[in-house]
């Protein structure tokens, strides 16, 4: 089978970790196939990663193929929209399925980890700020660069950017269109680690594996609460803290690792996800 008729997203499992992998050689270009083959493999992940479900997954990772991550989206597909009929409502209607994908990847009940092993532009890099963890390689570098073609980042980028490292920093990332490197945006606090080039991609998938063998229900109030202070505000997150966190105390992951804690002393229990 051809480069051109693979399958350009598909999901793999890893233990209780499901990686999404982008693979459409050479440069990862985001068209049509690629929204698409995200779009398939979020809703899927809405399945896998379901509270209940026999065989969960307990984690996503998010990593691609190739020398680079994406060099972003295939600008012809905004030619199209810019020269057909409608481009407002066309326009429009992209941005707001793109975000409907964003979101709901974000909005998925289990820690997401994005891993940028290259270059990460526009709409990979906004698909990488919509995951709770953003990990690097020394060599990763990132950019919003829709300037260059008179768009602004309409994915989520601006308003996650803003959430990770603050308004003036967000600004400049896209005002500029510059590419930036890992450490620097480790340091406005948008990437969270960043990894040494050799043996990235196993480094990744084990900080996936750990942060899926906690407790899984646990880390689902911890993404709302978070989420909420975020967007609402301290107070709001305070407000639903009761019926978030109360109904912990009924899981089977808290009842074992109390006793677990009793008996062995801490760091020794282990978690199954309910």
């Amino acid at each position: 089978m051809g480069a051109e008729d693979a399958v350009p997203v598909r999901l793999e499992r890893d233990g209780d970790v499901v990686v999404v992998v982008l693979d459409r050689p050479p440069l990862n270009l985001f068209d049509e196939s690629v929204f698409a083959g995200f779009e398939r493999a979020v809703a899927e992940l809405v399945e896998l990663t379901a509270p209940g479900r026999p065989d969960r997954a307990r984690a996503v990772l998010l990593e691609a193929r190739g020398k680079v991550v994406s060099g972003g989206v295939d600008v012809h597909a905004f030619q199209e929209i810019a020269e057909g009929p409608d481009p407002v409502g066309r326009g429009s209607a992209l941005w707001a399925r793109l975000l409907r994908l964003a979101q709901t990847l974000e909005d998925l009940p289990v820690p997401t980890v994005f891993a940028a092993h290259g270059l990460t532009l526009t709409a990979a890099f906004e698909l990488a700020l919509a995951c709770d963890l953003l990990l690097a390689a020394q060599r990763a570098s990132f950019g919003l660069v829709e300037i260059v073609v008179g768009l602004t980042p309409s994915m989520g980028g601006p308003q996650r950017l803003a959430e990770r490292a603050g308004p003036a920093r967000a600004k400049e990332l896209v005002f500029t269109g510059e590419r930036y490197p890992a450490d620097v945006l480790e340091r406005w606090g948008v990437v969270n680690r960043v990894l040494p080039d050799d043996g990235f991609p196993q480094a990744a998938r084990a900080l996936a594996a750990r942060v899926a063998a906690g407790p899984t229900v646990a880390h689902a109030a911890t993404k709302r609460l978070v989420g909420t202070a975020v967007r609402d505000g301290v107070r709001a997150a305070d407000a639903i803290v009761p019926q978030v966190s109360g109904p912990l105390f009924a899981t089977e992951d808290l009842r074992g690792a109390v006793a677990s804690f009793l008996t062995d002393g801490p760091g020794k229990a282990t978690y199954g996800g309910r």
